[in-house]
């Protein structure tokens, strides 16, 4: 799980787990759920995998519409959904671009080390990127 601010700046990545879990099982196995509803008024903009945890968390988690219908949906249903789906996507364009840039790291790209050491190396990618933007935006702020 990765946590970005609004200009895509990576703030904080957890650590991983061991084997396939669900999105939404993680965030609350680190407890997000408990800080985001007793913690300030802020908004997480997640996708698909988190839904549900907007009701959690005094809607502070704000994920794409839940698509009510399966199959033969009425023709006024999927264009109101295909809208509200790309109005979300755009707003959390972002948020990926944050995510883009962990994933970019060729040590994240193609990882070949083991599995026990993916969350030293995801902690240290990030701990680079950040040091990265913070030396660009010193260099920008200097000319």
């Amino acid at each position: 799980m990765v946590v970005t601010d609004g200009e895509g700046r990576v703030l904080w990545c957890s650590p991983t787990e061991p084997g396939s879990c669900a999105d939404i099982t993680h965030a609350r196995q680190l407890g997000l759920v408990g800080l985001l509803a007793g913690g300030p008024a802020v908004e997480i903009l997640a996708d698909a995998g988190y839904q549900g945890l907007g009701a959690q968390t005094g809607g502070r988690v704000v994920t794409p519409q839940h698509r009510k219908f399966k199959k033969n949906a009425p023709d006024w249903y999927e264009e109101m959904y295909e809208r509200q789906r790309k109005a979300h996507s755009s707003r959390r364009i972002r948020v990926e671009h944050g995510i883009a840039h962990l994933k970019n790291w060729r040590a994240l790209a193609r990882h070949l080390g083991r599995r026990e050491h993916m969350s030293d190396t995801v902690q240290a990618i990030a701990g680079l990127l950040s040091h990265q933007r913070t030396a660009d935006l010193t260099s920008a702020q200097q000319m």
